[in-house]
C-alpha cells in the first residue's frame, strides 16, 4: 500500500491570535490547526496558561521563519503584586512568603525600575521548559528537585509603569528574547525588600507584530462560521515577520544564483546584517545575509 499523504489544507500565512487566558499555546495552536483544516502550523513562543495576548501561528512556509520571531524582541503589559513571593513566581504557584509593603511608595517603584534598564544577568526560573539533563526544569521543580542555572545576559530595552495602586503595580517592557517576565518581577520585589509575583501578564508586542493586530477566539469562530474567505483574510503574509528589515531586489541573473545557494553582488544593498529577499517579479523568495565582503548570501530561502 502506498503511504498516505498528510491531510490538510496547504495554509500560508501568519495569523496573530489573542491567546486566551488558562490556554496553555499548544491547546491553542491545535484549536485553530483544526479550524483551518491545515497541514502545517507552529506557533512562535510559548506563552503560560496564566498569559494572554499575542501568539503568532505560521502555517505552512510561514513556519520557516518562524524562527525569526522567536529570535525577535517581544513587549509585555505585567501586572505585579508585591508583598508575596510564589513557588512558579505567578499567582499560579503557591505562597512561599509574605512580607509587609508599608513604606514602599511608587517612588520607590520608579527608582527600582531604572536599575533593570539595559543589559542584566538572569537566573532561569525552575518553572521554565529550560531542560537540565534531558529533563525540562518544570518537572524537576514539580518533583521538588531544584537544579543549579547558569545566569544568562538579557536586555530590558524600556520599562514604563503605566499603573500604581498598592501593593500591585502595571508595568510594560520591551525586552530581548530570552526573558523570564516572571524572573523581572521576582528580582524587582526583591530589590523592595518584599518579594513580589505576576499576578497579570498579557504579551503585547513580538517583533514588528502589535497588539492593535491580534484576532481573538470571537472573531475567529465568526470568520469560521462565514467560510474559509474570511478565514484566509485574518491571516498575514509570511514576510509581515520580518516588516523592520530591510529589503533587497534582485534582478534576475541574481536570483537564479541566490536560488542555486550561491552569493551575489548587489548595488545599493545595506552593509550588514539580515534582509529580506525579493526576486525580479516582486515576490518575497526568504532572508539573506550581508557577507563581509558586501555580497548577499541566501540564509533560508522559501
Amino acid at each position: 500500500m502506498g503511504r498516505r499523504g498528510n491531510p490538510g489544507r496547504n495554509v500560508q500565512g501568519i495569523l496573530l491570535l489573542d491567546k486566551p487566558l488558562g490556554d496553555t499555546s499548544n491547546a491553542a495552536l491545535q484549536r485553530v490547526k483544526r479550524m483551518y483544516f491545515a497541514r502545517k502550523a507552529g506557533h512562535t513562543g510559548s506563552l503560560d496558561p496564566l498569559a494572554e495576548g499575542l501568539l503568532p501561528i505560521c502555517f505552512g512556509s510561514a513556519t520557516k521563519i518562524s524562527a525569526f520571531l522567536l529570535d525577535a524582541d517581544k513587549r509585555y503589559w505585567v501586572r505585579v503584586k508585591l508583598g508575596e513571593t510564589t513557588v512558579t513566581g505567578d499567582a499560579e504557584g503557591a505562597i512561599l512568603e509574605t512580607r509587609p509593603t508599608e513604606g514602599i511608595s511608587e517612588t520607590d517603584i520608579r527608582r527600582v525600575l531604572g536599575n533593570f534598564i539595559g543589559e542584566i544577568q538572569q537566573i532561569p526560573p525552575m518553572y521554565s521548559a529550560l531542560k537540565h539533563k534531558g529533563e525540562r526544569l518544570y518537572k524537576l521543580a514539580r518533583e521538588g528537585v531544584e537544579v543549579e542555572r547558569e545566569p544568562r545576559t538579557i536586555r530590558i530595552h524600556d520599562m514604563q509603569l503605566e499603573s500604581c495602586s498598592l501593593p500591585e503595580f502595571v508595568i510594560n517592557v520591551h525586552c530581548s528574547k530570552g526573558t523570564y517576565v516572571r524572573t523581572l518581577a521576582e528580582d524587582i520585589g526583591a530589590d523592595l525588600g518584599c518579594g513580589a509575583h505576576v499576578s497579570g501578564l498579557r504579551r503585547t508586542g513580538v517583533g514588528p507584530f502589535s497588539a492593535e493586530q491580534m484576532v481573538n477566539m470571537d472573531e475567529l469562530n465568526s470568520a469560521f462560521e462565514q467560510g474559509r474567505e474570511a478565514m484566509e483574510a485574518l491571516l498575514l503574509p509570511m514576510e509581515s515577520a520580518l516588516n523592520n528589515w530591510p529589503v533587497v531586489r534582485l534582478n534576475s541573473d541574481s536570483t537564479y544564483y541566490m536560488k542555486q545557494g550561491q552569493p551575489v553582488q548587489v548595488p545599493n544593498a545595506p552593509t550588514g546584517g539580515r534582509v529580506r529577499l525579493y526576486d525580479n517579479k516582486e515576490v518575497f523568495i526568504g532572508v539573506g545575509e550581508i557577507l563581509d565582503d558586501g555580497r548577499v548570501a541566501p540564509k533560508r530561502l522559501m
